[in-house]
């Protein structure tokens, strides 16, 4: 019976990293995988996880499993990250939330929870959006559509079209939202902007549902939650899923939180009983460690602080590497203006190369990025900036 399956192609971006470890250039770079990098290429352990590894070393005494919900102390520090202290959702007991496995986790718990809502509700989507936000969602069964978000040409968000688009969302459909650090483009909407989607989600009665996976990375901690905040103050519902994997470096401990903030106290119940028994029926209950590692940093003032300077030092380097790069390639070639990268946010930026381009840079100089042309910036590093500058340069 199994015979019956085609063997399916690689995944882009697992493919890309494969290819890379098998090329033998010595100055091969790798700009493909999502993973923040130090000056030596390395993803280190933060300070304040490695010694919140201790304290749960020395303090955990059993390995029972833990409740369905997940380390309730992770769940509060998390609602307290992403909305501030003493939220009016807090207080108000509005929401329901449940310890995920990663990011991803998150976005497919709650789209089976859009599911059980009403499965004939489209989800919009960003154009373009993280590869895998599509088949996480749509393997529920929603419709997907997508509306303009990104101008390849003048390297922006495309506002006019996307709230153009966005009038003709019918009311209670879903509207995915990256809640900073827009991955693949790097390019954020402006205060005034999430003030003009409030607007449109109050008159077109849409749920809005905020992917946050790089909170800090943008413009600090506090400034990456503006949209979310303002939406979640002004809203009756939201729906977020949160990602532990970038800001704490937590990557393979797979830690992300899924919330959402219902119209009262009585609709939080009902969805409190609703996404646990989603996660019960997907993997029974979260895993522990990553999370009380969170928990841990997140309830401790000590470590808290170390964190967010951590978080702050790691924001700083990619901004860094930005102006870095920007100002090599215009060395090389004053007529190229790459100036719009130093605008994007995060760890990805979009290039706005063409494919063709993109893959001469991976054959003629084994620098290996998607074929959209997304880059992670802290795969630069002082030692690779002139080569790849020279390359682009090269390309174009």
């Amino acid at each position: 019976m199994l015979e019956v399956l085609p063997q399916l192609p690689a995944d882009p971006i697992l493919g890309l990293s494969a290819a890379f470890k098998q090329d033998t250039n010595p100055k091969k770079v790798d700009l493909g995988v999502g993973v923040y990098k130090d000056e030596q290429g390395r993803t280190p352990i933060l300070n304040a996880v490695a010694k919140a590894q201790k304290i749960l070393l020395a303090n955990e005494d059993s390995k029972t499993y833990i409740s369905p919900q997940g380390v309730q102390g992770f769940i509060d520090g998390m609602l307290e990250l992403l909305l501030g202290k003493g939220h009016k959702t807090l207080i108000e007991q509005r929401i329901a939330a449940v310890q995920a496995p990663g990011g991803c986790g998150a976005l497919r718990i709650l789209s089976e929870l859009l599911k059980r809502c009403n499965g004939d509700l489209t989800v919009w989507v960003s154009d373009p959006t993280w590869a895998n936000h599509i088949p996480l969602i749509g393997s529920t069964g929603l419709k997907i559509e997508t509306y303009p978000y990104f101008d390849r040409e003048k390297a922006g968000v495309k506002f006019d079209e996307m709230m153009e688009c966005l009038q003709h969302v019918k009311k209670g459909d879903v509207v995915l939202l990256h809640g900073c650090c827009h991955n693949p483009t790097g390019a954020d909407l402006s205060r005034e902007q999430w003030h003009a989607v409030l607007e449109l989600a109050q008159k077109k009665e849409f749920l809005p549902f905020l992917d946050i996976a790089y909170q800090g990375f943008g413009d600090g901690v506090e400034d990456d939650v503006y949209g979310l905040r303002l939406l979640a103050d002004n809203l009756p519902e939201v729906i977020v899923a949160a990602s532990c994997s970038k800001n704490f470096g937590l990557y393979r401990e797979r830690v992300g939180l899924a919330a959402m903030i219902g119209a009262n106290s009585k609709v939080r119940d009902a969805l409190q009983t609703q996404i646990q028994a989603i996660a019960r029926g997907i993997y029974s209950m979260p895993p522990s460690y990553g999370g009380a590692l969170v928990d841990i940093i997140l309830n401790s003032q000590e470590l808290r602080q170390e964190w967010l300077g951590e978080v702050d030092a790691m924001r700083d380097r990619m901004k860094t590497l930005r102006r870095l790069l920007v100002n090599k390639i215009r060395e090389k070639d004053a007529s190229l203006d790459f100036k719009f990268v130093n605008q994007q946010k995060g760890m990805f930026s979009y290039l706005c190369i063409s494919p063709e381009q993109v893959r001469k840079m991976r054959s003629d100089y084994a620098i290996y990025f998607v074929d959209s042309s997304r880059v992670n910036i802290a795969g630069i590093s002082h030692q690779n900036v002139d080569y790849i500058a020279e390359a682009l340069v090269a390309v174009l």
